[in-house]
C-alpha cells in the first residue's frame, strides 16, 4: 500500500465564485458529495485523514530566519491557489489514487456542474537516504 496526499486548492483560476457566495442548496450539494465520498473511502479503509482548511483571508505566511517571525496576513494577491484541505489516503496502486483525485475534482459546484478542480496527488516518501521513519 502506498499514501498519498489528495490536495484540494481554493483556485481563482476556475472562474467559481467563494464558496461563502454559492446558493445554499449548491453548497448542500458539494459537501453532501464530499461526505459520501469520504464516506466510501473510510468502508475500503483507503482513507486515513483528511482535513479541510479555512479560506485564503485567514491565512498567514511565517517567515523567520531564527528570530522572531515576521508574519504577514492573506490573501496574497501574487497567489491564486491557495490549500483548501487535504485527505490522506491508502491506496494499493496509482491508479487508483488518480480515481480518488478526479473523483474529488467532479465535486459539484454552482448549479450542479463539476468544479474540475486540479487536484494535486503526491505520493508520501517512505524511503528518504539517513533517515528513518
Amino acid at each position: 500500500m502506498t499514501r498519498y496526499m489528495v490536495l484540494s486548492k481554493h483556485d481563482d483560476g476556475l472562474g467559481v465564485p467563494p464558496m461563502s457566495e454559492w446558493d445554499p442548496d449548491d453548497v448542500t450539494a458539494h459537501l453532501d458529495y464530499l461526505r459520501a465520498l469520504n464516506a466510501e473511502l473510510i468502508d475500503s479503509g483507503e482513507l486515513v485523514e483528511l482535513q479541510v482548511l479555512t479560506g485564503p483571508e485567514l491565512a498567514r505566511i511565517v517567515v523567520s530566519d531564527g528570530g522572531p517571525p515576521v508574519v504577514t496576513d492573506g490573501p496574497f494577491p501574487e497567489a491564486k491557489e491557495l490549500l483548501a484541505g487535504y485527505q490522506m489516503i491508502d491506496v494499493e496502486s496509482e491508479e487508483r489514487a488518480i480515481e480518488i483525485a478526479a473523483k474529488v475534482s467532479a465535486a459539484p459546484g454552482p448549479g450542479g456542474v463539476p468544479l474540475r478542480q486540479r487536484i494535486e496527488l503526491r505520493a508520501v516518501m517512505t524511503d528518504l537516504p539517513g533517515v528513518e521513519l
